[in-house]
């Protein structure tokens, strides 16, 4: 589960449109399991991205409430998909198959700290 969580770093351009105001950071562990269902999808070894998958993803878009919780995302998202073999070309799809408006291209290549 721990590599599964880093395909869902398209998570992070959920998170930066369902921003909000909080205080907490989102750690690596909540994003595992919100992202895990999208690592088959993200890698190129299912045709479409699964129900779980974009639940998940919806869930962590909304639990984002700081710009500090988007960085956090993309940074945990960052660190594993190169790992797991991540494909840009499945990894942007993402956001229009599961129905979510993320304002910005989805990619592994996304400078995390440029978030706001």
């Amino acid at each position: 589960m721990k590599n599964l969580f880093f395909s869902v770093f398209f998570l992070l351009s959920l998170l930066f449109f369902f921003a909000s105001i909080s205080e907490a950071v989102i750690p690596c562990g909540t994003v595992d399991a919100k992202a895990a269902a999208c690592v088959g999808f993200a890698t190129g070894k299912a045709a479409t991205p699964t129900p779980a998958c974009c639940s998940g993803l919806q869930q962590l878009a909304q639990s984002v409430k700081t710009v500090d919780d988007k960085k956090a995302i993309c940074r945990c998202l960052k660190a594993g998909a190169k790992s797991l073999g991540v494909q840009d070309r499945f990894l942007s799809k993402i956001p229009d198959a599961c129905k979510i408006k993320v304002g910005f291209p989805v990619s592994t290549s996304t400078n995390c700290e440029t978030i706001h």
